[in-house]
């Protein structure tokens, strides 16, 4: 279901809002439900559960956590506690995992939040076993066993014990998990060894359902779906992977061009002098800058280009170090008229993927969506 069109006085602030901001950043909510849909459809039989740890992405939590809801996803994960907590005020009805596990004490606002805590320790364990002895309460929680990440997640001797013992928890294991740690590298040795590996514990845990499989993960094959998949940056329009189904971009990226300017050939734009211009030239000054997400690293030298832009339909370079709130572009090869005070230059959409702009800027689309600053008008579309 789209959102209802604004009313007259809505479309007036939001024009109003349009003319202050000095960049705006749209997000396609319609876009992430369609993508959702196109993984759950892959997936099936398994459950496709969405990912909406931090902000979901940076995209804002509130508006696409309940976006995903109306759709048909029942369950999600998110980092931390408050998180949780904070989800859990939006989706009253909603399955919700806390992956960073029980910080000592939290079991309190776990039960009050009704989260489901994702324990990958011993101590952790006992913990919420001794907590729900306590309150009478066998609550949901998961189990997450480390197949090879070395990161979170119960030792493959601590999995094989706790099976041996699990009738004597105090709570319900609701899921059996585990996490993939080089899916979006095709053809890497270790996730068939973590594949072999959870499917042998999987199978001293009969009776709970498993879960195995992020984004790229539920493209690796049937086998690693399990009854429960968690993509992530699938679903904000990342790329984690070659050859992934059809998936429709989700977020626009547009910065209000400050001024255009001539600059003589052999001249230096930018702090640090770092590069030096070939020919004589028009920079546009935009306002955006690494405050906003656009990584210092996506600027350009003398010794590598960085990102781009989309200027008049045309993809522009950028000239020197992005700063805090400015960068500039070489609009040299656009006709004068094409580029004016107050125009929009595009540095995500038109064809400028998140992937695009990271591999630019020396870094991945996660970090990318995660780093939007919090200056932007923020609009959203469908959903």
């Amino acid at each position: 279901m789209s959102a209802p069109a604004p009313t007259p006085e809505e479309a007036a602030a939001e024009a109003d809002a349009l003319k202050r901001a000095g960049a705006v950043l749209t997000i396609d909510l319609a876009a992430i439900v369609e993508n959702w849909r196109t993984l759950s459809a892959l997936a099936a039989p398994a459950e496709c559960a969405a990912v909406v740890k931090a902000d979901a992405y940076g995209l804002g939590i509130d508006r696409v956590a309940p976006a995903l809801w109306r759709a048909g996803a029942l369950t999600f994960f998110v980092a931390h506690l408050n998180e949780g907590i904070r989800l859990r005020a939006l989706l009253p009805d909603a399955v919700i995992y806390v992956l960073n596990g029980l910080m000592p004490g939290t079991g309190p606002a776990f039960a009050a939040a009704k989260l489901r805590p994702v324990l990958g320790s011993v101590p952790e364990i006992a913990e919420w076993s001794e907590f729900c002895r306590a309150t009478g309460k066998p609550l949901p929680a998961a189990l997450h066993v480390d197949t090879g990440m070395e990161r979170l997640g119960l030792s493959l001797d601590d999995a094989v014990r706790l099976s041996d013992s699990r009738r004597l928890l105090g709570f319900e294991p609701s899921l059996l998990m585990s996490h993939l740690a080089c899916a979006d590298t095709p053809g890497h040795p270790l996730t068939g060894r973590q594949l072999s590996l959870f499917t042998d514990i999987a199978r001293r845990f009969p009776g709970i359902p498993a879960s195995l499989a992020n984004s790229a993960g539920t493209l690796s094959g049937r086998d690693f779906r399990f009854d429960l998949v968690r993509p992530g940056i699938f679903l904000y329009g990342g790329i984690a992977v070659a050859n992934v189904p059809p998936l429709r971009p989700v977020v626009r990226l547009d910065a209000r061009i400050l001024q255009v300017r001539e600059v003589e050939r052999g001249a230096t734009v930018g702090y640090g002098a770092a590069q030096r211009v070939k020919r004589a030239s028009r920079i546009a000054t935009v306002s955006i800058g690494y405050a906003d997400g656009l990584f210092r690293a996506a600027g350009s030298t003398d010794a590598k280009a960085g990102a781009e832009a989309v200027v008049a339909g045309r993809r522009c370079p950028l000239v020197g170090r992005v700063s805090m709130d400015l960068a500039t572009i070489d609009v040299t090869s656009l006709p004068e008229p094409a580029v004016e005070r107050g125009a929009m230059a595009t540095f995500l959409g038109e064809g400028i993927g998140v992937d695009d702009l990271a591999a630019r800027a020396g870094t991945i689309g996660y970090e990318v969506l995660t780093s939007l600053g919090g200056r932007y008008l923020r609009r959203y579309v469908g959903g």
